[in-house]
């Protein structure tokens, strides 16, 4: 059973480090792309016919030390360097648009290559502490397993915050436009008032048409991205106004209060579900916690559950039905609204 537990610790233990990188790369990418707003924001310096004369030909300032690489810098390198290796795939293009749902600064092979050294990091720490390789081929797909779960998970978290600020982008949009501004304009104001989501998905919008695309088009790619029934209904409107005409701000209103009152249906739906949904969680558990604590307080209890054959076939089945009951319980309380 400790053995177990070790394996499990491990695997979370590298699912965090696994989380850390992450987190770390994607504020280096906040950092860098606020340095490009600041310096895009200075005025072009004077030619060198307008310097004063002293000045001409004078060094500018001293050369600038090269500045050593970071870890996470050296580890990204090494990721990027092995990822284009990898043969070309399927799942890679499925995986690429998993990590535009995340945003995520990775392609879907380079996360290929860290969920992959994640198994093998937690299968080696595992086979070091365990010294068995039935417990290591366990926590390498246990590894992956993590990496694929934190994605799921920044996916979900990242939709619901968009829906969350969708009622009040339909409203500024509705503003702007009565105002006078253009479509393409409410856009720009969006992308530079409101945050991450939205604020992030209107500047792909906005680039994409600067490079040339249709605003259908660029509309499109930002609900495959998203991935919400709620602007996909904006989108729809969108488009239909743009072919038979209308009054679009009026359309918007009219589409907000609905995204509004279904926001607050979610948040009535969620709190009337909550204990049965951690009813699921404590049924979840509880066995494991049971058996943890009586494995401590009488440690050869629990041997001939794991050392007799049978014992193996029953902890099997109680895992097999705990997932069972977990899911049956997770679709009764998962109410569409």
């Amino acid at each position: 059973m400790i053995r177990v537990l070790i394996a499990v610790l491990t695997a979370i233990v590298a699912f965090s480090l696994f989380s850390a990188l992450v987190i770390v790369r994607k504020r280096q990418e906040d950092r860098l792309k606020k340095r490009l707003t600041t310096f895009s924001n200075v005025s072009a310096k004077r030619p060198e016919t307008e310097q004063p004369r002293g000045l001409r030909g004078a060094p500018t300032g001293r050369p600038r030390k090269p500045q050593k690489e970071t870890l996470q810098e050296r580890f990204f390198r090494f990721v990027k360097k092995h990822s284009q290796r990898l043969p070309r795939a399927k799942l890679q293009e499925k995986l690429n648009v998993l990590m535009e749902q995340a945003d995520w600064p990775l392609l879907g092979r380079d996360f290929e290559v860290i969920a992959l050294l994640l198994g093998a990091f937690a299968a080696l720490v595992t086979m070091l502490l365990t010294m068995t390789p039935s417990y290591a081929a366990l926590a390498f797909p246990g590894g992956i397993g993590l990496a694929w779960f934190y994605l799921r998970f920044s996916i979900q978290r990242r939709q619901k915050a968009f829906m969350n600020q969708l009622g009040g982008m339909l409203e500024m949009s509705a503003n702007a436009l009565r105002a006078g501004f253009s479509f393409i304009q409410a856009f720009e104001l969006i992308a530079r008032e409101m945050d991450a989501p939205i604020g992030r998905e209107s500047e792909k919008v906005l680039r994409e048409i600067n490079l040339g695309s249709t605003m259908e088009t660029a509309l499109t790619h930002m609900q495959e991205r998203v991935q919400s029934p709620d602007f996909e209904l904006v989108v729809t409107a969108v488009l239909i106004q743009r072919q038979v005409g209308g009054n679009l701000a009026d359309i918007l209103d009219t589409i907000s209060e609905t995204i509004q009152e279904r926001v607050r249906m979610r948040g009535e739906v969620m709190a009337l579900t909550a204990q049965g949904r951690m009813t699921g969680i404590v049924l979840a558990a509880l066995p494991f916690a049971l058996g943890g604590f009586l494995y401590t307080a009488s440690p050869g209890y629990l041997d001939p559950l794991f050392e007799d054959p049978r014992g193996h076939i029953a902890i099997a089945g109680a895992i097999v039905m705990i997932i069972i009951g977990f899911v049956v319980i997770r679709k009764i309380v998962d109410i569409k609204a």
